[in-house]
């Protein structure tokens, strides 16, 4: 039973999954009152809490205040309402790289009472065309740099409505920017309820067509006070860096996370390891986030000794993590990394490894709030040590808007993420696959990235992607895609070399039976590899 709304445009909450659809929600322990605006709590409360002068975001070669950042919203959102007439529950498009005019934008939107749509900074005009024909969008915000390709959109298509341009370097030289500097820095926001739809988060399309995920108020509170209070223990002393796309629901995490406890967010646009580390060093950043692939690309940047002891930590998501990668930053930084699993769906990270209790190749126990269990194509619960469906319920879960796919994703109550995991006797989840990754292979269920860890423990593979291709004989082979690292011919001694460290690194029966080199691997802008293009390739 949804609580009040204060949106006029009831699209959103219109097109949510009927009940019966819906997963089970745990809401005990995240008790927020009926009335409740995250961007409010995020901003206004915080400098009412006295952190009005410690730095909130950094990028683009400024600091800005929480009372900066209060100040430049509520400008922000009076434009929005009283030039643009952006009504509560209106769905607003904003696409930029990450920096500080971003977030202050997707403040703005929210406060205003908005339905916020991030989008990937390098979409092209046809991808934004899935996205504006699912949300109709009344307006888009766009940083200044980016106007091409949603332009374009907008001319063939019916939404976005209006186009307005931003400054995303922050010199507020954009139609927006002048406008909102001619407002009050007071602004009274609208009086969302906490189950108001805040945020259409898109799925990033590793598995094909996008999916629009609706999150509540309430939802982007949940996961700062669960996950990041409890496994992470945020305090005003951190300092975040990170390179998902803001966009990307776990790269949202570099904004809420931080802004909710009163610590700092260091936004790159250019996120690339040898940027990653020198914001580290520059701002001492203690907490980063990014995927596995730029762990190990960020280790090769720092063999000339770049100083990476102000981390607490890192943290690894959006795939799994492997053994070689754990074994390698622990070894050279000193330092822990978490890894864990989230899904667009269910908003951000819901299993994780914890600072005192890690491990290779573990993802770690559920965050408190949340249930897991693995089970079998009927739902029902498989014995610990059993590879089979990983199910999960907790304060956070799937609603698809207007989509069939829902009743795939949620059954019984539980969301079924399409990831492959056991459960061990002890209670910890380990990854296998993703459900459609288990390759089977003259009988034997092979899981790829088993397979990926053991190539990436040899020295001559810099990246590598497994999937299963058709053969005749066996239904299904291992086909490895491998990045070679500098200098390493790819020829046949190469594949038989590879070849044989996985026969002598897992069982034999699993080694890559074809090797393809290629110089890279497709990915989507979050860094996740998208296997099903390989897929359709084999």
């Amino acid at each position: 039973m949804l609580g009040p709304s204060a949106h006029t445009d009831t699209f959103a909450r219109d097109r949510l999954p009927p009940a019966s659809e819906m997963p089970d929600f745990l809401l005990q322990g995240f008790d927020y009152p009926e009335r409740l605006n995250v961007a409010v709590e995020l901003t206004d409360r915080m400098v009412a809490k006295g952190f009005g002068d410690r730095t909130a975001l950094i990028g683009n070669g400024r600091q800005r205040t929480y009372k900066e950042l209060t100040d430049w919203s509520n400008r922000l959102a009076r434009a929005l309402v009283e030039n643009y007439r952006v009504r509560p529950g209106n769905r607003v498009l904003i696409r930029s790289a990450n920096n500080p005019a971003m977030v202050a934008c997707w403040l703005a939107a929210t406060k205003a009472g908005a339905v916020v749509v991030n989008t990937m900074p390098m979409l092209r005009a046809g991808e934004l065309a899935k996205i504006v024909d699912k949300a109709e969008p009344v307006l888009a915000l766009c940083d200044t740099r980016l106007m091409d390709e949603l332009v374009a959109c907008a001319k063939d298509n019916r939404f976005p409505e209006q186009v307005v341009g931003f400054d995303g370097t922050a010199n507020h030289d954009a139609e927006l920017d002048r406008i909102a500097l001619s407002k009050s820095v007071r602004f009274e926001a609208v009086n969302t309820g906490r189950d108001d739809v805040a945020l259409l988060g898109f799925t990033s399309g590793t598995t094909g067509v996008p999916k629009a995920t609706a999150h509540f108020h309430r939802d982007l509170l949940i996961v700062a006070d669960g996950y990041a209070k409890e496994v992470l223990g945020v305090t005003p002393d951190d300092v975040f860096v990170g390179s998902p796309p803001l966009a990307f629901t776990f790269g949202l995490g570099l904004a809420i996370f931080p802004l909710r406890f009163g610590a700092a967010a260091a936004l790159l646009e250019d996120a690339s390891p040898a940027k990653m580390i020198e914001i580290i060093e520059t701002y001492r950043a203690t907490i980063c986030f990014t995927a596995p692939t730029a762990y190990r690309a960020m280790l090769a940047a720092a063999d000339g000794g770049a100083d990476l002891s102000s981390l607490r930590f890192a943290v690894s998501a959006g795939e799994t993590l492997p053994a070689p990668v754990f074994q390698d930053w622990m070894r050279k930084t000193g330092r822990p990394i978490l890894d864990g699993i989230g899904a667009t769906e269910m908003l951000h990270i819901f299993i994780s490894n914890r600072l005192d209790d890690l491990a290779p190749a573990s993802t770690g126990r559920p965050v408190t709030g949340y249930e897991a269990k693995i089970v079998d194509d009927d739902m029902v619960e498989l014995p610990r040590g059993t590879v089979g469906r990983l199910a999960v319920r907790g304060p956070t879960g799937c609603r698809y808007l207007t989509d069939p796919r829902q009743r795939e994703y949620v059954r019984g109550g539980w969301n079924l993420t399409g990831d492959s995991f056991l459960q061990d006797e002890a209670g910890y989840f380990h990854f296998a696959a993703r459900s459609d990754d288990m390759i089977i292979s003259a009988g034997y269920n092979i899981a790829g990235p088993e397979v990926e860890a053991a190539l990436l423990s040899h020295p001559d593979v810099r990246e590598c992607a497994v999937v299963g291709a058709v053969d005749p004989d066996r239904g299904q082979i291992v086909q490895a895609h491998v990045v070679l690292a500098g200098g390493v011919p790819p020829d046949a001694d190469t594949t038989k070399r590879l070849q044989d460290h996985v026969k002598a690194t897992i069982a034999p029966y699993k080694y890559p039976r074809s090797v393809k080199f290629t110089p890279a691997l497709p990915k989507t802008e979050t860094g996740k590899i998208q296997r099903f293009k390989l897929r359709t390739e084999a």
